[in-house]
């Protein structure tokens, strides 16, 4: 076992008969962001690679611009949960903290801190990197993806988001039990790497929310194996990102972008 499972003993039905065995299950726990000893957001996370997650949130969320305005980070676990303590610079700092003033009197559900339907869908960031692959690339990573998913093998339970290099090896995956989560991982890594062009393969659906955190981190194609949205699809043509989506075994479709795809 990891610290991201746990095990458990089950009650089984199949085909009529029924018998106790053992499973193993994800660790889902809470996990609070905080920057310079302010609280900014918790979210449900299997508690590894939060390093990865902090930087990685904190990029594709636009509270930092770059990696290096993250001056320290340490991670503490609490009765609660875990807490990812982190020191960032003064010009994000003090851009975070108006951003949380936007927030105070208010309540209701919806995007906090969001006053009006501009606020809600921003212009993502505009594309500069590339990537050439095939389709027979995005194909060989299809079927290196199972492989990679070494805690989804143990649990069932978790996304992945995959980093695959032009020739579709995959170079470096996150897991984690919120697909925004497994994202922000694999975009944290990636920051910390300076990795080589590539593109994304993720295990989930794409909402506007994932082409948005992947065009803040310059990322130049993202492909799923389900489907996208409409407004992730609008968000992916503003960006210039090559968006493909139902990637699996013998079928793939590109939604924009094609021209990086041969």
């Amino acid at each position: 076992m990891t610290d991201d499972t746990v095990p458990v003993t089950r009650c089984t039905w199949h085909n009529g008969e029924t018998f106790t065995d053992s499973d193993t299950v994800v660790v889902e726990r809470p996990v609070a962001l905080v920057y310079n000893g302010i609280s900014h957001a918790v979210v449900m996370a299997t508690p590894s690679d939060l390093d990865d997650l902090a930087l990685g949130f904190s990029l594709s969320e636009g509270i930092l611009q770059s990696s290096r305005q993250l001056l320290g980070l340490d991670i503490q676990h609490r009765e609660q949960g875990i807490e990812v303590v982190m020191e960032i610079t003064a010009q994000p700092f003090a851009a975070l903290k108006q951003r949380r003033r936007n927030l105070t009197g208010r309540s209701g559900c919806g995007l906090c801190g969001v006053e009006s339907l501009e606020q809600a869908i921003a212009d993502p960031r505009r594309i500069t990197a590339d990537v050439r692959f095939t389709h027979q690339a995005l194909q060989r990573a299809l079927q290196g993806l199972g492989l990679a998913q070494s805690l989804k093998r143990l649990t069932g339970g978790v996304h992945g988001a995959a980093w695959c290099c032009p020739d579709g090896d995959i170079l470096d995956i996150r897991e984690d039990v919120g697909r925004h989560n497994a994202l922000d991982k694999l975009l944290g890594a990636l920051a910390r790497e300076q990795a080589a062009p590539g593109f994304i393969l993720l295990t989930s659906r794409i909402g506007y929310e994932m082409v948005a955190k992947a065009a803040a981190c310059n990322v130049a194609a993202v492909a799923a194996v389900s489907a996208p949205t409409s407004l992730a699809l609008q968000q992916a043509r503003s960006a210039g990102m090559t968006l493909v989506g139902f990637a699996q075994p013998g079928r793939q479709v590109v939604y924009c972008g094609e021209q990086r795809i041969s």
